[in-house]
């Protein structure tokens, strides 16, 4: 039997930006121009254009999902004769930082909750199940924050596992930007919603990524959906010092911010820090934690200069 071509073979089907967004069909569109400048995240751009060509079919798509998993949910209940608990459907995103994650959360939170069924969608971001600075300076992990040793990955599965077991009310811990910290005390409580968006660094890593600590069960195990938002390499570089340069001249000027010394910076000389936090530790989790994990991934988003996607790669 001759070998199959392994370039003719491939778990996705690929999608350039025209083709995704026929896939919009007759979904209006339900935000205003003036939410979705209120979506966006600092560096980005985010136009009406982007979220009626990309958005508003992923949106669609995962409804279809989300619509047959509750019928799914439905037989199970005939077939043991109960009336189930709500059980939510979880949608995560990774990806690398800078990239966007959270400007996809946001936005797919808003479209979601505003179909006709208004379903009740929360959002929760993993960099609450960071450990805190003072567990990290102990271990002396302080420079690999988002990195695998960092997170309390044992409270993050449970509390997925909480969610998909039907708790009525389970609590995430919520990080600070500002402290550049997890807020001590500052849980943040989550009641049955009909759908969950978990966005991080580490939504797609398995036990192989965690030797030193090792468990069976994975975040992955517990998500219905996963999205990974991908760009080229020398763009999230470009990203994130912009990124950095906007908040040397927004959130750093605060004196409580944890980065204030950088806002006094030339910037020049703040160009370089960030090119030096980028190289020594967000590229290196890159390419050793965040990018391996991509093809695990339901569906693929690859961005372009402007960070408007043109590529979409669906899983079959």
């Amino acid at each position: 039997m001759r070998k199959k071509d392994s370039l003719l073979t491939t778990p996705y089907l690929h999608f350039n930006r025209t083709q995704w967004a026929a896939l919009r069909d007759s979904v209006p569109m339900t935000l205003s121009e003036d939410e979705i400048a209120r979506l966006k995240g600092i560096n980005e751009d985010l136009s009406m254009e982007e979220v009626a060509e990309i958005y508003l079919p992923l949106s669609r798509l995962l409804n279809f999902y989300i619509s047959s998993n509750l019928r799914r949910q439905a037989v199970l209940e005939q077939f043991l004769g109960t009336n189930g608990q709500r059980i939510p459907y979880i949608i995560s995103i990774a990806g690398s930082v800078a990239v966007g994650k959270s400007t996809t959360a946001r936005v797919l939170q808003a479209l979601l909750s505003r179909w006709p069924e208004h379903r009740r969608v929360e959002l929760i971001t993993t960099d609450g199940f960071l450990h805190p600075n003072a567990v990290l300076k102990e271990r002396g992990l302080m420079k690999k924050k988002g990195f695998p040793l960092s997170y309390d990955m044992h409270r993050l599965v449970n509390f997925v596992s909480d969610l998909k077991s039907g708790a009525s009310q389970v609590t995430a811990p919520v990080y600070s930007h500002l402290i550049y910290d997890v807020i001590p005390e500052g849980d943040k409580i989550v009641q049955q919603p009909d759908i969950l968006i978990l966005e991080g660094l580490n939504v797609l890593q398995s036990g192989m990524d965690y030797p030193h600590d090792p468990h069976h069960v994975f975040v992955s195990d517990f998500v219905d959906f996963s999205i990974y938002v991908d760009a080229p390499e020398e763009l999230l570089e470009q990203w994130y010092i912009n990124r950095f340069l906007k908040f040397r001249q927004g959130a750093f000027t605060d004196p409580d911010s944890y980065f204030h010394h950088y806002a006094q910076l030339p910037e020049q000389e703040a160009v370089g820090i960030a090119s030096q936090l980028w190289k020594e530790i967000n590229y290196m989790n890159l390419k050793e934690n965040i990018m391996p994990t991509r093809e695990r991934a339901s569906l693929i988003m690859t961005k372009s200069s402007d960070h408007a996607v043109d590529l979409v790669r669906l899983r079959k």
